[in-house]
């Protein structure tokens, strides 16, 4: 189980400013290519000998760095998400990190949401729809990525996969959902994704507490929200995630 020296890396971002002020009772370091009072090392992930030297004596990655907007277009993926990530893994490997957690994306499988019934669940179209009947989105369907982005969060999930079979350092991949500066839905679609800062702090704080024997696995990083149309039992099973907020009490 975790007990060492965490980084973030990507620190400076809002995941990274909730994960710091959540994860306080870790001995934390905040990594991000632009200074800030968020972060204590400036590095720029895609260098990968200074990725190398920020990893030094760390225990737990927790691996945010890359640009964030679902927007991003191939060039962004390309030449910021990809490399960043590879060097993370690889940083990884070369100075011994026992786990990192990858900031992977509800992207990845994106293109379900032009699914009925998961499209009216997202836009708020509720008739004739019950919750509770609804099949969710499982972490081992097949990926449908929806645009350059999730393609990227994708390859980062393989990449991931690869380096905890081929050796031996433990990976998990979160798929977060929407996570809000104002911490409450801000659209109709929030009320089915939502991710509450209490919500991310515990399910990160899960992973950070997991066992070694955990190798790998993609999860689904979600509040506990009546419109979840995103899995939980692979996180429940493996992490003990449970969350406690619902996007419900915003509306």
């Amino acid at each position: 189980m975790a007990g060492g020296r965490v980084l973030i890396t990507g620190a400076s971002g809002l995941l990274g400013g909730v994960l710091l002020h959540g994860l306080r009772g870790h001995p934390l370091r905040g990594l991000d290519v632009q200074p800030s009072s968020q972060n204590d090392v400036v590095v720029d992930m895609r260098r990968i000998d200074d990725a190398v030297a920020a990893f030094a004596g760390i225990d737990t990655v927790i691996d945010l760095a890359a640009t964030s907007s679902a927007n991003a277009s191939w060039q962004d993926v390309l030449q910021n998400n990809l490399p960043a990530t590879r060097n993370a893994l690889e940083a990884a490997r070369l100075t011994q990190v026992r786990r990192v957690i990858l900031a992977s994306s509800n992207h990845v499988c994106g293109l379900v949401e032009r699914d009925e019934p998961y499209a009216s669940v997202l836009a708020g179209r509720y008739a004739d729809l019950d919750p509770s009947s609804l099949t969710t989105v499982k972490a081992g369907d097949p990926v449908r990525p929806d645009g350059p982005y999730g393609v990227g969060k994708a390859l980062g999930e393989a990449a991931a996969r690869f380096y905890a079979e081929e050796y031996g350092i433990s990976v998990l991949c979160l798929r977060i959902g929407s996570v809000t500066g104002d911490d409450r839905p801000t659209g109709p679609r929030h009320f089915s994704t939502f991710l509450s800062h209490r919500d991310l702090v515990s399910l990160v704080s899960c992973g950070l507490a997991a066992p070694d024997t955990l190798r790998f696995g993609i999860y689904f990083g979600v509040s506990a929200n009546r419109w979840r149309i995103w899995d939980l039992a692979s996180a429940r099973r493996d992490l003990g995630y449970e969350p406690v907020d619902d996007a419900e009490n915003w509306r």
